[in-house]
Order: C-alpha cells, then sequence, then structure tokens
C-alpha cells in the first residue's frame, strides 16, 4: 500500500509542508499570525573547501540566482 502524498508524486517534507500550511490558514486570525510565524524559515548553507567553511548564503536568494543563469543559459 503506497500513501496518497506518494502517490501524488510529492516527498514527504512537501507534503508536511502543505499541510502545515492548511492547518495554518485554517485558524482563527490572532491564532493564524502566530502560527504563520512559527512557520517561516530561514535556511543557510555553506559551501566547505579544504576543510574551510566558506561564506553563508541562504538557500532561498540562492536557488533563484541559480533558477536565473540556467534560464539565462538556455535561452
Amino acid at each position: 500500500m503506497t500513501f496518497a502524498w506518494k502517490t501524488a508524486g510529492l516527498t514527504y517534507n512537501r507534503f508536511l509542508a502543505v499541510a502545515s500550511r492548511t492547518v495554518r490558514r485554517s485558524l482563527k486570525e490572532d491564532k493564524r499570525v502566530a502560527a504563520e510565524r512559527r512557520g517561516e524559515m530561514d535556511l543557510r548553507f555553506a559551501k566547505w573547501e579544504n576543510g574551510k567553511q566558506g561564506e553563508n548564503k541562504n538557500l532561498g536568494d540562492a536557488n533563484a540566482a541559480s533558477f536565473v543563469a540556467h534560464a539565462e543559459k538556455s535561452s
């Protein structure tokens, strides 16, 4: 038996994100605002080379820049 989220082509993390967003949006205004703040996240990463950590970068910004660079290459 496969799970519905797997059949739909979602990863488990994406399924949880969608379910969490749905629950947050169903709350009353005062509770919803507090829950949405908890749902925000700021992911950062750094490349390591020769045993030294590089600059910390925001994952969302790096991902957007990557998409732009890829779009420019394929044009």
